[in-house]
């Protein structure tokens, strides 16, 4: 059975680091992605990384500001977010997929998520 569990969010004030961890069980993928959700408002991409750790993908809005990366011995994925601002806040979402896409419709698994408020 597959299993994502994320780990790692809070209250930072804006400026602040935070770093969220995803473990992943029952298989390992191709690709591992984080995405968020602010209330009222859709699902959308952060970052992404495949099997190498050479490729990644962000979003426009965190290029610069957040690192992907991923152990693949241990099965996890890392964001660390740097220089948070308040519309980083967000519900965050580890996810995994057999395809390095930014697509949210690509990732066939997710976890359940954990929050990241930024106070300004």
């Amino acid at each position: 059975q597959v299993q994502l569990v994320e780990s790692g969010g809070g209250l930072v004030q804006a400026g602040g680091s935070l770093r969220l961890s995803c473990a992943a069980s029952g298989r390992t993928f191709y690709a591992m992605g984080w995405f968020r959700q602010a209330p009222g408002k859709e699902r959308e991409f952060v970052a992404a990384i495949n099997w190498g750790g050479i490729s990644t993908y962000y979003a426009d809005s965190v290029k610069g500001r957040f690192t992907i990366s991923r152990d693949n011995a241990k099965n996890t994925v890392t964001l660390q977010m740097n220089s948070l601002k308040p519309e980083d806040t967000a519900v965050y979402y580890c996810a995994a997929s057999t395809v390095f896409m930014k697509a949210t419709t690509a990732y066939q698994y997710w976890g359940q998520g954990t929050q990241v408020t930024v106070s300004s």
